[in-house]
C-alpha cells in the first residue's frame, strides 16, 4: 500500500485525502541540500522517532524509535554522516530532532539520499507533522497529528511514499 503525493496540498492513502504540506519551493526532480523542495520519488518509510513526553507509542507496524534531547540529524554534504541520525552535541551542521513546537512530535524518516547518501543531494526529508497553518516544509511532507496517527496506523516496513510531479 503507497501513501501518495499528487499535489503541494494533498495527500492520498487508503482511499482517502489529507490536507497536506511540502516543501516552501514545490515538488521536483532536481532536489539539491537547502533547496526547499520535496523530492519526486517513490521511497520506502524506514522508522518512526517519536516524543514519548508528548504521546504514547503510536499504533504502526514501522519500526519505532523513541527521540530524546540528543537526537540530531546531519545535514553536511561533506561530513561522513551526511543524512544519518547523530547523537548531539554534534561539530557540523544538522537538524536538532527534539524541538520546541510540535513539528517533530511523530518523525518518519524517507527512505531518500540514504543507500549510499549522495553529498548535496539533500538530506533529512521527513514525513512529519504540520505546523498549525500548514505553512511549506523545508522538504519534507507534513499531515496534521492526528491525521498522520490515522495514516500510521496501516504504515509497516513495505509502505512506500510516492511523491509524483505535479502537471500544470
Amino acid at each position: 500500500m503507497d501513501i501518495i503525493v499528487r499535489s503541494l496540498t494533498e495527500l492520498q492513502f487508503n482511499g482517502r485525502s489529507y490536507h497536506c504540506a511540502v516543501g516552501r519551493r514545490g515538488i521536483s526532480a532536481n532536489k539539491v541540500e537547502g533547496d526547499g523542495v520535496t523530492p519526486v520519488g517513490r521511497y520506502p518509510l524506514r522508522s518512526l522517532r517519536y516524543r514519548p513526553d508528548r504521546l504514547s507509542r503510536p499504533e504502526t507496524g514501522l519500526p519505532c524509535i523513541i527521540l530524546s534531547p540528543v537526537d540530531g540529524w546531519c545535514d553536511a554534504p561533506d561530513h561522513k554522516m551526511y543524512n544519518r541520525p547523530v547523537s548531539l552535541p554534534f561539530d557540523a551542521s544538522h537538524e536538532i530532532l527534539w524541538r520546541s513546537d510540535n513539528r517533530y512530535n511523530l518523525l518518519v524518516d524517507l527512505g531518500f539520499n540514504d543507500d549510499p547518501p549522495v553529498a548535496g543531494k539533500g538530506s533529512a526529508i521527513f514525513f512529519h507533522v504540520a505546523g498549525l497553518e500548514f505553512l511549506p516544509t523545508e522538504g519534507c511532507v507534513a499531515l496534521s497529528q492526528d491525521d498522520l496517527l490515522e495514516v500510521l496506523k496501516s504504515c509497516g516496513p513495505e509502505t512506500h511514499m510516492d511523491i509524483k510531479a505535479l502537471r500544470l
